[in-house]
């Protein structure tokens, strides 16, 4: 096992539960969106204007390909597992664990925030939609299925890195 993979729909935990896992367990910390937009130079929503859904999606893949082969927690982008290549990618390098939120849970998060260009774009009615149609290919993605609702982001930290040490150990 190198990496960790934190999986799930926008506003589901990853980045908040990565960072607290990085922390607990030493280990170094990637937000997928920041890399890309670090590496682009540019915000995820001028992502998506310029290059499209499509192109950022590429970008995507071409990270998970291309970043160093070490131990670390990196949280993905929500539309991550979209493209079977990613999920292949992702269950061969690492362990990938599915932030599994309810869609009332994920609407309160997200509902207001001007970086997720799909939430500034779509209706509610859409976006959960969007959320049904993804749990699927995050299910198939992971390798744990991880409840979030009533949960604190400690309770879902400490769960996750039980198991990952529990595997590290085997």
């Amino acid at each position: 096992m190198k990496r960790v993979y934190l999986v799930g729909f926008m506003g589901s935990g990853k980045s908040a539960i990565g960072k607290r896992l990085g922390t607990l367990l030493n280990l170094p910390f990637y937000d997928m969106d920041t890399e890309i937009a670090n590496q682009t130079g540019m915000t995820i929503p001028q992502i998506f204007e310029t290059y499209g859904e499509e192109g950022f999606r590429e970008m995507e893949t071409e990270f998970l390909c291309n970043f160093p082969d070490e131990y670390c927690i990196i949280a993905t982008g929500g539309g991550v597992a979209m493209k079977e290549e990613n999920r292949k990618i992702m269950r061969r390098t690492g362990l990938v664990f599915y932030l599994n939120s309810t869609f009332r849970d994920i609407w309160r998060r997200i509902s207001t925030d001007v970086n997720r260009p799909i939430v500034q774009r779509s209706s509610r009615n859409e976006l959960e939609k969007l959320f049904h149609n993804r749990k699927q290919l995050y299910l198939q993605s992971a390798h744990f299925k991880v409840e979030t609702t009533n949960r604190t982001l400690n309770e879902i930290t400490q769960y996750i890195a039980s198991q990952i040490l529990r595997l590290r150990n085997n």
